[in-house]
């Protein structure tokens, strides 16, 4: 008995308007800068009209690089509120599958934007399987207090009475064909700008620690520490942190060069440095495990796995051979790709825009003990 779990960092999935970048360029989109527009009422509109045509191209890619994942159970970041998932699902998502994510979950959380972390299900698996939800839980309300993760060097800005998670740890408890599997579902706080003299990975690398630590625990507190790592659950999301990363050397006219760094510090070593968790996606080739691409400019570009699927040591032991399968058919055309891996994109896919995500969607096929 097989189950297909899927994360994908849909991004802005929204379902309001943002009229801020009138009073602040730095939020006004880069196709309304190239016009003078005269007043507020006028802005609004044209950012209307901007927002809703190029929404249509760019759910249309998220929904067919979500179709391609083929999962069961849909694990998403960036989603607004629960009428935007709902109009996704069954404005696109319903076009593409027909009618398979019955089952939808959302909790709001913590982040300042509003988006949220939030789970489809079928009713049943592939192979005709009930899947049950037994409870479902946030803990958005944790603070670096209750569990004892508050240290100075989080930043000068966190106090202990702050929540820990930035957006939310959505956990549910779920039965498939009668067995057991709680499923994780995170996005932990970005790469901001650096301070102090660090890069932003660097400086916020703290918080992503505390926050894992805080996944860790609360599955250590419900299992116990001693067994937790032998129960079937999964860790699902994205964590805005990565152990390797590709330097991508080069531009589109030169050509380009591939080098692989491993074993960098990371917030993710709380889950991986004892066994306590596995990432499976090490069981693809080096250059073959990138779910995005970072660039600012020829000076600073690569790709690294921001996008997981932790398997519990247990359930990665039941599953040796089970490999995630990456969908990068909606990247946009800027992204390059190692050779070998270069894929057909989906139809109207731009150069930059429109595009499914600049996440690429990682799904996974478990069989459960």
């Amino acid at each position: 008995m097989s189950i297909r779990i899927a994360t994908f960092n849909i991004e802005n999935l929204i379902a309001r308007f943002d009229f801020t970048g009138y009073r602040n360029q730095l939020k006004s989109d880069r196709v309304l800068k190239l016009f003078d527009i005269k007043s507020e009422a006028d802005y609004q509109r044209l950012e209307a009209a901007r927002v809703v045509s190029s929404t249509d191209d760019t759910r249309q890619l998220s929904a067919l690089a979500i179709a391609d994942t083929n999962a069961d159970i849909l694990c998403l970041q960036e989603v607004d509120n629960m009428e935007a998932l709902k109009a996704f699902e069954y404005g696109y998502l319903f076009r593409m599958i027909g009618s398979g994510y019955r089952q939808k979950y959302l909790v709001e959380g913590n982040d300042s934007r509003g988006i949220d972390v939030a789970v489809l299900m079928r009713e049943k698996t592939r192979d005709g399987q009930p899947i049950e939800l037994r409870d479902v839980t946030s803990h958005a309300a944790l603070t670096y207090h209750d569990l004892g993760l508050y240290h100075p060097g989080l930043g000068e800005r966190v106090r202990p009475d702050d929540r820990i998670f930035k957006r939310d740890c959505l956990e549910l408890d779920l039965r498939v064909g009668g067995r057991p599997l709680t499923v994780y579902v995170v996005h932990f706080k970005s790469m901001t700008n650096g301070r102090d003299g660090m890069d932003g990975r660097t400086s916020t690398m703290p918080i992503r620690a505390a926050e894992a630590k805080a996944v860790r625990h609360i599955i250590e507190n419900r299992f116990g520490s001693e067994s937790a790592s032998r129960h079937n659950f999964v860790i699902c999301g994205d964590m805005n942190d990565y152990q390797e990363r590709i330097d991508v050397i080069g531009d589109r006219r030169s050509g380009y060069d591939y080098v692989h760094r491993p074993d960098l510090p990371s917030a993710l070593d709380v889950f991986s440095h004892d066994g306590f968790a596995e990432n499976p996606m090490l069981r693809r080739d080096p250059l073959d495990r990138w779910t995005l691409y970072h660039s600012r400019g020829p000076e600073e570009q690569h790709l690294c796995q921001l996008d997981y699927i932790w398997l519990s040591k247990g359930l990665a032991q039941a599953n040796p051979q089970a490999l995630p399968e990456v969908i990068r058919n909606g990247q946009p055309f800027r992204t390059p790709f190692p050779p070998g891996q270069e894929v057909e994109r989906y139809p109207r896919t731009g150069w930059d825009r429109p595009k499914a995500s600049d996440h690429c969607p990682i799904a996974i096929t478990l069989h459960l003990r």
